[in-house]
């Protein structure tokens, strides 16, 4: 994408906001397994961002800050990357997911409650994937049945993303099981403290926990949180998920990019000079600084085609591809070229992208992209189907 005035003007005025208000010890306040260092250095942080209008650009232009084009969504995110900012990890789904969510399909009601809400921290999950349905996420089977103005809800909920430190969750559940898959869905809002809720952290192998199941054994739900109509959650869900549009990968393909120098100084001991690194090493540092471009510029043709209201079928399945493997080649050279210090238990900064110090949780952790956002294996299927016109797999 080529700046225009306006734009180059909103890098300007952005790398000037960081230089003023981030905060220089981010990392060791946010670092290791300090969970309320976490807590409080996104909550600081992510009340600067709305203080400053960066928070909500994709929000209406009524919301403060909000009212910006994708364009100057696109220079936020890549400069507050390029900045070395603090991920909004802890309230991501709230700003994108859920606030999307109410302001395209929710009623007056749910967004005066909600919206004012997010903006003060108010902290959102999503209730979608089931142990039982990853993939085919239209086969749960979480279970509501209304009873006057409440659904009662049981079932499970699994890889919600810091659903332990929730307020709310975003909820599908199926209500009709006679038709299609699709059509007994419905989507609800949940407040987390509700009665017969049990959440579980799940600690990974990183031995973070940034997961959490969700166990629901009758919880009543009001009907007034119900979003859309029921049993047409499904149609809800779409805008959920579409909510980010992308703008994900531009972030970690910029904070890729920051720590590929970061590499490269490390591996030349702080003085820059290539010519001095093992040849197999230097082509292997080329050949991620070319990938690195190659998903900038792919990611610079699909928002463009954005922009311009189109957008090529397949385009987001073979970005996600490419960025998955990309991120597990890069973690594995950054955890080769560390050697042996890589086995240390150092510290790592939850949220912080390719910024832990960590060479061995970044690489453990690149392995969550073959899965997150839909699996690599559903993302070929799409290609392989939609854009190569190749015949349907048969199962079975």
């Amino acid at each position: 994408m080529t700046d225009n005035d306006q734009l180059s003007g909103l890098r300007t005025e952005i790398r000037d906001w960081l230089a003023h208000n981030l905060p220089a010890d981010w990392r060791d306040r946010q670092g290791g397994d300090n969970t309320a260092g976490f807590l409080a250095m996104q909550r600081e942080w992510f009340t600067k961002l709305v203080e400053g209008g960066y928070a909500t650009p994709h929000w209406p232009k009524e919301w403060p800050g909000g009212g910006r084009s994708l364009a100057e969504q696109i220079v936020m995110f890549e400069e507050l990357a390029r900045g070395g900012a603090p991920r909004m990890s802890l309230f991501f789904v709230s700003l994108y997911h859920a606030a999307m969510t109410l302001i395209e399909c929710g009623t007056d009601a749910q967004r005066a409650r909600h919206l004012p809400a997010i903006l003060k921290g108010e902290v959102w999950c999503q209730g979608f994937s089931e142990p039982g349905a990853g993939s085919d996420l239209a086969a749960l089977r979480t279970r509501a049945e209304r009873r006057g103005d409440r659904y009662i809800v049981s079932g499970q909920k699994i890889w919600s993303t810091l659903g332990h430190f929730a307020d709310q969750c975003l909820l599908l559940v199926r209500t009709d099981s006679s038709g299609a898959k699709q059509a007994g869905i419905t989507f609800l809002l949940m407040d987390m403290k509700s009665k017969g809720i049990d959440v579980r952290p799940i600690r990974q192998i990183t031995g973070d926990e940034e997961f959490a199941e969700i166990f629901l054994d009758e919880v009543e739900i009001p009907v007034e949180n119900l979003v859309g109509q029921e049993n047409e959650g499904w149609k809800v869900a779409q805008v959920t998920l579409s909510s980010e549009r992308g703008l994900t990968l531009v972030e970690l393909t910029e904070r890729m990019a920051l720590s590929l120098w970061r590499l490269v100084d490390a591996a030349t001991q702080g003085t820059g000079d290539t010519g001095m690194l093992d040849r197999s090493v230097a082509r292997s540092l080329v050949d991620i600084s070319a990938r690195i471009e190659a998903m900038r510029a792919m990611l610079a043709t699909l928002m463009a085609n954005r922009m311009a209201g189109r957008e090529a079928v397949g385009d987001a399945s073979i970005l996600k591809l490419a960025y998955s493997r990309l991120s597990r080649d890069f973690t594995a050279l950054g955890l080769r070229l560390q050697s042996f210090a890589a086995m240390r238990d150092t510290r790592y900064v939850l949220g912080a992208g390719y910024e832990t110090g960590n060479w061995m949780f970044d690489f453990l952790n690149s392995y969550q992209y073959n899965i997150a956002g839909g699996s690599n294996e559903i993302q070929r299927n799409i290609v392989s189907e939609r854009v190569l016109q190749m015949p349907r797999e048969k199962l079975g």
